[in-house]
């Protein structure tokens, strides 16, 4: 049987205390062992986006936005591979994506569209989802990622020609285009398989 709970947790983290409403699907996983799982999954969340943003504005600085597209197309799959394991399956995935590879699973998409509707409604705290499957023991967490001004470069309503040109050229389905600061530009999705 699923119960679908919102839990108020407090989670310690880098000495800062979070409080927050986190949409948890529990079956039979206690709910110290969730917590847990959430805490590992927010550091690989962590690592993943911080790792992306440090080679990005690596690339950048070495050859401008261009060369900050061809190290995101090149180099954030074998990041999020490289974060990967111990039973952790660590990528990204948005509602529109620029690789079609990140196209979101049924579960992705409805916590996406639930974090949209709440930046919509000028919800400012942190967005989170977690399930956990007691049939297989999988656990999927999903942390939201807000569109950062920097984001608006390569992902926003105005982009260069030149930018533009190399997008179409790196990612011909491309569908990560015309977002506002502040919006959700898409998540960190990750899966723990036992």
């Amino acid at each position: 049987m699923k119960v679908t709970l919102i839990l108020p947790l407090s989670i310690f983290a880098l000495s800062t205390t979070f409080a927050f409403a986190s949409n948890v699907t529990i079956e039979s996983e206690s709910v110290g062992d969730l917590k847990a799982r959430t805490l590992v999954a927010r550091q690989h969340a962590k690592a993943l986006g911080g790792a992306l943003k440090a080679r990005l504005q690596e690339a950048i600085g070495q050859g401008g936005l261009v060369k900050g597209i061809e190290a995101c197309k090149l180099e954030a799959g074998p990041i999020a591979k490289a974060i990967s394991g111990n039973g952790w399956t660590v990528g990204r995935t948005a509602l529109r994506v620029r690789n079609p590879a990140n196209t979101p699973d049924a579960w992705e998409r409805e916590q996406l569209i639930a974090f949209s509707n709440q930046l919509s409604a000028q919800f400012d705290g942190p967005l989170e989802a977690s399930h956990y499957d007691s049939a297989t023991g999988e656990f999927r967490y999903l942390k939201a990622i807000k569109t950062d001004e920097i984001c608006t470069a390569c992902h926003g309503q105005s982009v260069a020609p030149r930018v533009q040109a190399a997008i179409d050229d790196a990612y011909p389905e491309d569908e990560a285009m015309g977002f506002d600061i502040g919006t959700l530009r898409g998540a960190f999705t990750l899966t723990y398989t036992p």
